[in-house]
């Protein structure tokens, strides 16, 4: 069922993206009169799923779900028609029209896409509002677990200051500026203390076998007890949190592993908090030194809250200032990826080894169903596809104007072969990408 709903999240999210991305370029084609042939979500490679033609376009959906096209007539594209670009230019083609309006045409899926990103952020601000945790109520620091950051020196209890010289206040705007920190500023028992990341630290975030960063401390949670556990009996219940063990309070998950290997084989009297109301249970501790239960891995913000763990901020906007909201966040967003990307081509950074392709994509959509996390994902997925579409490489949008702005400056246009071989270039450059980023899928899958 987990899978079910992921895929179904993926597919619609690439589906909508697609063909929004496709009308971009196919409605100003046709506000300019030129003939669109077909529109299709998918590639049809020999046959189509479905297909119907409506004036002079055929709309279908093809059976290979790497993506989609409209084919333009008088343009050179990854359809290759030799035979019509050998023909003399028809008034209604691409290749006829100025040069202004054929880069309007190639723009037009670019700039649905970041369009729609920023309507998207836009609503979610409105809908949804923004809810954080302030940093500053998180007095006992984080939870630390990666041995990249106990490299750098980085322990359990350590807060984040700053990053980059920057303050942070909240601790969701906080982790995603961690993927582009050189220096961390923490907070150690009073002492400051400033973390500098290795040049290639997303290299090794991305092949490492734990990903996770400053992780928030939390209490041990029920979530299911193991079948083979010797408590499987116990009177729990899922959301159960576990406060103290023999009478010694135990605050935070991550406390529980030292204390209870002192006591492995033994029965335990063990604090509950069920409902906030309090009980005692006895507990057995097994060889390994563990309860034999899986912890609650989410976090229940105003739960945590509730119990003092820290403060959750939260914010609604009017529909005025969703839009500014919104629009402060697209262009955080379109930043920070332009900056992931400068990374990934930089070898030394090593952030070329966490380029993914589908699967990867795939696995940032939650196991559970839920339209504020779709539209985040949807979102960036937009302006990823937006910024990649843009890259000057022939077989793309970027390198239609590439070479539009060429002849446009230089009054000049490319030859129609030029273009051709332009365009042979830069799918063989495409597809090398392509195999690439989920050829990295298909290596983590086998050997992690």
């Amino acid at each position: 069922m987990e899978f079910i709903i992921k895929i179904s999240q993926f597919l619609l999210s690439l589906s909508l993206l697609i063909v929004l991305h496709e009308l971009g370029h196919f409605i100003p084609a046709k506000l300019f009169k030129t003939r669109v042939e077909k529109f299709y979500l998918f590639f049809d490679v020999k046959f189509s799923l479905f297909k119907k033609k409506i004036g002079d376009t055929v709309y279908g959906i093809g059976w290979l779900p790497l993506g989609g096209y409209v084919k333009i007539s008088g343009m050179i594209d990854e359809s290759m028609d030799k035979e019509q670009m050998a023909l003399p230019p028809q008034p209604w083609e691409f290749r006829s029209k100025p040069a202004w309006q054929r880069l309007i045409i190639m723009l037009g899926g670019v700039t649905v896409n970041f369009v729609l990103a920023a309507l998207i952020y836009m609503v979610m601000a409105f809908a949804y509002g923004e809810t954080d945790i302030a940093t500053a109520s998180i007095k006992d620091g984080y939870f630390i677990t990666n041995p990249i950051l106990e490299d750098m020196g980085a322990k359990t209890g350590d807060n984040v200051l700053a990053i980059n010289g920057e303050p942070v206040t909240g601790y969701n705007a906080m982790r995603p500026k961690l993927i582009e920190a050189k220096k961390i500023t923490i907070d150690r028992n009073g002492e400051k203390i400033v973390l500098t990341t290795p040049e290639d630290f997303l290299g090794q975030l991305s092949t490492g076998e734990d990903r996770t960063l400053f992780q928030l401390r939390t209490p041990f949670v029920v979530a299911q007890v193991v079948d083979s556990s010797a408590n499987k009996n116990a009177d729990l219940k899922e959301g159960d949190i576990i406060t103290a063990v023999n009478n010694t309070k135990l605050k935070y998950f991550d406390e529980f592993g030292p204390f209870l290997e002192t006591l492995k084989g033994q029965t335990v009297q063990v604090d509950i908090l069920r409902d906030f109301e309090p009980i005692t249970r006895e507990l057995k501790v097994d060889e390994d030194g563990k309860f034999g239960i899986y912890p609650f891995s989410g976090a229940n913000a105003k739960t945590y809250e509730k119990l003092g763990y820290y403060n959750v901020i939260t914010k609604t906007y009017g529909l005025g200032e969703s839009i500014g909201v919104g629009a402060t966040r697209f262009k955080e967003q379109i930043v920070g990826y332009w900056a992931q990307l400068g990374m990934i081509f930089n070898p030394s950074t090593g952030a070329y080894k966490g380029v993914g392709g589908f699967k990867a994509i795939f696995d940032v959509f939650p196991s559970t169903w839920s339209w504020e996390a779709f539209w985040s994902i949807t979102a960036f997925l937009s302006i990823m596809l937006g910024v990649l579409n843009l890259l000057p490489i022939p077989a793309l949008d970027g390198g239609h104007v590439m070479f539009l702005l060429y002849e446009m400056i230089s009054g000049r246009k490319p030859s129609d072969k030029f273009l051709e071989y332009a365009q042979m270039v830069g799918f063989f450059i495409l597809i090398a990408l392509v195999l690439f980023a989920n050829g990295n899928d298909v290596f983590k899958a086998l050997f992690k």
